[in-house]
């Protein structure tokens, strides 16, 4: 089966791609695709169907969507649904992890608990719509630790692993990831499924 990935985020598309195997998968603008998408819901599985519907109904074919963040307890939760554009800016990793840091700065590191949530939706072209969602536990550094990932990666320690996803090999992180966690729970749907 052929999916069309809402998304431009290149690093997101090889890691869906790496946990998400035995289907085709292609990037939005790979299949025609070149409109912005306004991400206007207040939750994850809001803004992954917002994005899966708007690329399924404009080319007609089957699209899966991920929305995800970093959620920080001593932040209330924040930045969540906004943790791409933390900043002000959308998708400048380096900022967003340097406003993290700061407002961190004087919050005690025993206070520093956050997860990275991910829903992904997925949109047929027939109408049909499924979601699945996926967390992991950590806490954030008090420095960047590792080039590997993106976005907060290399601040999030990951308790699963014992380390930052910024350390751990793709295989590593994609086995414990939210992302990891929700496609796979996706995949279990759509076994269920006539496709």
């Amino acid at each position: 089966m052929k999916i069309v990935v809402a998304s431009g985020n290149k690093a997101k598309l090889r890691e869906i791609a790496q946990i998400f195997q035995g289907y085709e998968i292609v990037s939005m603008q790979e299949a025609g695709f070149t409109d912005d998408i306004e991400e206007n819901g207040s939750t994850f599985e809001e803004n992954a169907l917002i994005k899966a519907r708007a690329v399924s109904r404009a080319l007609g074919v089957n699209a899966l969507a991920d929305d995800s963040g970093i959620c920080v307890e001593a932040l209330g939760g924040a930045p969540g649904v906004h943790s791409a554009r933390f900043c002000g800016r959308h998708g400048d990793d380096a900022a967003n992890n340097a406003l993290l840091l700061e407002k961190l700065k004087d919050v005690p590191q025993d206070r520093h608990r956050a997860y990275f949530e991910s829903c992904v939706a997925l949109c047929f072209a027939d109408g049909r719509e499924i979601t699945a969602s996926g967390r992991t536990y950590g806490r954030i550094l008090e420095k960047a630790e590792g080039e590997g990932g993106f976005g907060y990666d290399p601040l999030f320690y990951s308790d699963e692993l014992g380390m930052s996803f910024g350390l751990a090999s793709a295989e590593e992180k994609n086995a414990v990831s939210h992302r990891g966690k929700a496609l796979a729970a996706l995949a279990e749907k759509l076994k269920g499924m006539k496709l």
